[in-house]
């Protein structure tokens, strides 16, 4: 059984959200995405199968509300507002990140809401928080007000920093959002209490930037951004090389256990190597070592310092006489942590991800074709993740939830 079935969700259709209400529909929650009659904006975004626009035919929409059903509603409406308590009347987590004061002015907000249903978990997300700004926002101004983007970038900071794609900046917020909301439900559980969570977007970016944020917060220092590796506030040695076939690589977490040393020289030894690289005999030292180098002698015991370096300038060698893949896989029989650089659609093709079970078949019968959706990144023995159904279509399940909601409603009050 899915970890959340038999809980429902109730998502006011946003782009901001829309990946947090995908999160809880792909772990069983029956999420039931409410859009206006015109269908949210977000179904125009490309791009589009084949190609060809259509508001039934965004990869952005069908990736991001799998496994939900879909109705629509217009809020500006009595009727359609008290449908919508309806469908609240039988919900567990309502997620919303509409413009502040919107539910308030309809009497959909918490307060209203929890006279319909106490037990409900109300998550709003909004760009500064419910008592913060009302400053027009976007995933772009959220990562770079926030934090991330300036820990994000190169070497050369005469360049600009860089932007995470694949709106980031919504998914960060959304996974607080997720979390927050199971979170409540764990104590809603053994409480039988709902509650309001409130998620700022803007801190939710800040919170989310390693020791960039604390690191100004507690010492007043600035983190710089670094090509490939954490930002810091002294620069540190680079870790990205090129390989002979013109490719980069992420040489990765440096080598400090004898194995690795011991593995280290043997690749070097059977790539012909080792005559050209006179520092191999400090490879041969480390895989003689009783225990792990730890950092703090590096730099100050010039043993331990001559094996750590020689353990990087050994890897940077290896990667400039091989191809890129061979450098990754090679490193990963060996056991050594390094990380490729892929394209995200090298990434979805990758052998391991295939084995993985990343690619997801996901049928849709009316277009009569099968297409490949990127899946979980976790998996969970006793609560699988599964993509039950493909996007809904606008309007797709009016007849079926909100004539139900309105049976329920009916029962209750006779």
């Amino acid at each position: 059984m899915s970890a959340l079935a038999g809980f429902r969700v109730i998502e006011l259709a946003n782009e901001r959200i829309a990946f947090a209400g995908k999160l809880l529909a792909d772990m069983g929650a029956d999420v039931i995405l409410v859009e206006p009659p015109g269908g949210d904006p977000a179904r125009a975004f490309p791009p589009f199968l084949d190609d060809s626009p259509g508001p039934e035919r965004s990869l952005w929409w069908w990736h991001y509300h799998t496994s939900k059903r879909g109705v629509t509603l217009n809020l500006d409406r009595p009727e359609d507002r008290r449908r919508l308590e309806a469908l609240v009347g039988g919900a567990d987590i309502l997620l919303e990140s509409e413009p502040r004061g919107r539910l308030a002015a309809l009497s959909l907000d918490y307060d209203d809401l929890k006279a319909v249903r106490p037990e409900l978990i109300f998550v709003s997300m909004t760009p500064f928080g419910r008592s913060g700004s009302d400053a027009p926002a976007t995933d772009l101004t959220l990562l770079a007000g926030g934090g991330p983007a300036w820990s994000c970038g190169y070497d050369d900071h005469a360049l600009p920093p860089v932007r995470g794609g694949g709106n980031q900046g919504y998914h960060t917020a959304c996974h607080f959002a997720a979390m927050s909301a199971l979170t409540a439900l764990f104590w809603r559980l053994s409480s039988g209490e709902g509650q309001f969570i409130d998620v700022s977007m803007h801190q939710a970016q800040n919170v989310t930037t390693e020791a960039g944020s604390y690191s100004w917060l507690v010492a007043r220092q600035t983190v710089q951004r670094q090509t490939g590796r954490h930002a810091a506030v002294v620069m540190t040695q680079e870790t990205q090389m090129r390989c002979s076939d013109g490719r980069w690589v992420n040489t990765g977490v440096p080598p400090r256990a004898p194995a690795d040393y011991a593995a280290i020289l043997g690749w070097v030894r059977e790539l012909g190597l080792e005559e050209g690289f006179p520092e191999a005999v400090f490879l041969e030292m480390g895989g003689a070592m009783e225990k792990p180098l730890t950092y703090d002698r590096i730099g100050v015991d010039d043993e331990a310092t001559a094996i750590f370096m020689a353990g990087r300038e050994a890897l940077a060698l290896i990667a400039a006489n091989v191809s890129a893949a061979a450098f990754f896989v090679g490193c990963q029989r060996r056991g050594i942590a390094v990380g490729v650089i892929y394209a995200p659609e090298e990434a979805f093709e990758d052998e391991h991800f295939r084995a993985r079970g990343f690619q997801v078949p996901v049928t849709h019968a009316d277009l009569g074709r099968t297409f490949r959706y990127p899946g979980a990144p976790y998996r969970m023995t006793a609560s699988p993740w599964r993509i039950a159904r493909r996007a809904p279509k606008l309007g797709e399940h009016n007849d079926e939830v909100l004539g139900a909601a309105a049976e329920a409603t009916g029962a209750a009050a006779g």
